[in-house]
């Protein structure tokens, strides 16, 4: 049987946007579970301050996990910025982050078999979550933990363009890679969403984020491109 899987939202997303992925995957044999937020728990870290709320309730959910299937190990998915929020977790140093008095230290890549990012921003130029994804890369760069497999997806959806129907996705490709003429999934550009010494993929025509009503990351036609790797 597979490991279970984790599943940690996107910025601002709640548990309930990721319930068709957590039940895709369920039906094709991957035992799923998502970490229990709601739009509220991120309002702490708004404007730059510490995501150590949204740690604690990832490692939580964790041990849930661990305890529940008496496994020794999971496999982490990350969406956009959970994807970058989850290499904190796997981290050896203790984490604090801005206008947080107080400090985690998760040491989670013991416990994490896969880490499969959806989107994820792995740097940007964005002030109010650029110090906390300098910890990251400063500590922990690229596919740092040798004991992770880790898997970086992205999407080649949309060109950025100054024009109507490209000019958000200009926008948020010059905001994270300094670059708005670039392919990328209408937010995250591919070559913010990869990482050295990962294994890194590009699907075409998938958009960021899970309410899309187009194709995304985790619709049940994309999952056999990377689902795999949870095996």
């Amino acid at each position: 049987m597979p490991l279970p899987t984790v599943i940690l939202p996107g910025y601002f997303e709640s548990a309930k946007s990721y319930q068709k992925l957590e039940q895709s995957l369920k039906e094709i044999g991957f035992p799923a579970v998502t970490v229990p937020l709601g739009r509220r728990d991120w309002i702490p870290t708004l404007g730059g301050r510490s995501f150590i709320n949204i740690l604690q309730k990832l490692d939580q959910t964790v041990k849930n996990v661990l305890f529940e299937f008496n496994v020794p190990q999971i496999n982490l998915i990350g969406h956009s910025a959970g994807g970058w929020i989850s290499r904190i977790y796997l981290g050896e140093l203790p984490y604090s982050g801005r206008g947080n008095d107080k400090s985690l230290l998760c040491n989670g890549h013991k416990l994490v078999a896969n880490l499969i990012t959806l989107g994820t921003p792995h740097f940007s130029q964005e002030r109010w979550t650029r110090r906390t994804i300098d910890f990251v890369n400063q500590n922990y760069p690229g596919a740092f933990y040798k004991d992770v497999n880790y898997i970086c997806v992205a999407g080649k959806t949309v060109f950025g363009n100054k024009k109507l129907g490209s000019w958000l996705a200009y926008n948020s490709y010059l905001l994270t890679c300094g670059k708005g003429n670039t392919w990328g999934d209408g937010i995250t550009p591919i070559e913010a969403a990869h990482l050295e010494g990962a294994q890194n993929i590009v699907i075409e025509d998938v958009r960021h984020s899970p309410k899309s009503p187009q194709r995304w990351y985790g619709s049940p036609d994309i999952l056999s491109t990377w689902a795999n790797y949870l095996s």
